[in-house]
């Protein structure tokens, strides 16, 4: 019983400094993500998109979502460990929660109100499937983690 305890408190430390890490590097891929697709406008164009089409960064943070989201069906479709899932798990749940703060700022009520609805759906769906309990303990880190992130108005 203690030796369980123990590896379920290691497994969770792990996920929490894993998790971290692979968020830095998931902001370093979104950040080469973007500079590539400006630099490969630019190569055709002198415009400044960023300054003189609003629109061109919403699209590239879709794009990176897309992307994300692709990864992200790999990774759960795959063979991998529960432990690697529920590290990778972090990722999604942020760049969703993080889009939520982005396209919904003005709204917080509907920001929180919509974060909260998600994460509900996300634990019914653990519950319906079954899934371990690392996964639950994912998304209880990382939704509170970006609700304190959004209250004390972090700049990500």
């Amino acid at each position: 019983m203690k030796n369980n305890v123990n590896k379920n408190i290691l497994m969770a430390v792990v996920v929490v400094c894993f998790g971290f890490i692979l968020l830095n590097l998931a902001f370093i891929f979104d950040s080469l993500f973007q500079s590539s697709v400006i630099g490969f406008i630019n190569l055709f164009t002198p415009v400044n998109f960023e300054t003189n089409f609003q629109w061109l960064p919403p699209i590239m943070h879709c794009l990176f979502i897309v992307i994300i989201g692709i990864i992200s069906w790999l990774v759960f479709r795959s063979k991998l460990g529960t432990l690697y899932k529920a590290i990778y798990l972090t990722v999604p749940l942020v760049v969703v929660f993080a889009t939520l703060g982005m396209f919904l700022g003005r709204w917080p009520i509907a920001a929180y109100t919509i974060g909260c609805l998600l994460s509900l759906g996300v634990f019914y769906f653990f519950y319906h499937t079954k899934q371990p309990w690392l996964y639950y303990f994912t998304v209880t880190l990382i939704s509170l983690v970006m609700l304190l992130v959004g209250l004390f108005g972090v700049e990500i």
